[in-house]
């Protein structure tokens, strides 16, 4: 029994879907916060700026979590720090991965573009 007015809510090839554009939520077009999504519950607007060295092999990684823009807006944000900080870096599952400790660097980078930051862990 079909209804007409049911919507598909998650797919198994792409996981969670937009409940306006009908789009993955990673490849979600539109301006919806998404607030109700449980698969990324820290999304309050407040970008988490951590600095990490569990499973890299001893190396410094400084993250950026915390995003609620799409995909192609973080893969360009993330370009601008790791100029800004001289070093490489890559985007995984919305995460920005910057190599070394450059958490003031980017607090200060984000926060004149105006993002809200927090230094979160140790």
């Amino acid at each position: 029994m079909k209804n007409d007015n049911s919507q598909l809510v998650y797919s198994t090839e792409t996981g969670r879907m937009c409940p306006n554009c009908g789009r993955p939520l990673k490849k979600c077009g539109c301006r919806n916060k998404h607030a109700s999504s449980s698969a990324d519950s820290r999304i309050d607007g407040i970008l988490r700026i951590k600095r990490e060295t569990k499973g890299r092999g001893g190396k410094t990684v400084t993250t950026i979590s915390g995003f609620d823009e799409n995909e192609d807006v973080v893969k360009q944000l993330a370009a601008r720090l790791k100029t800004l900080c001289g070093t490489g870096g890559s985007v995984k599952n919305g995460i920005i991965m910057i190599q070394g400790d450059h958490r003031e660097a980017i607090k200060r980078e984000l926060e004149t573009q105006g993002f809200k930051t927090k230094l979160a862990g140790g």
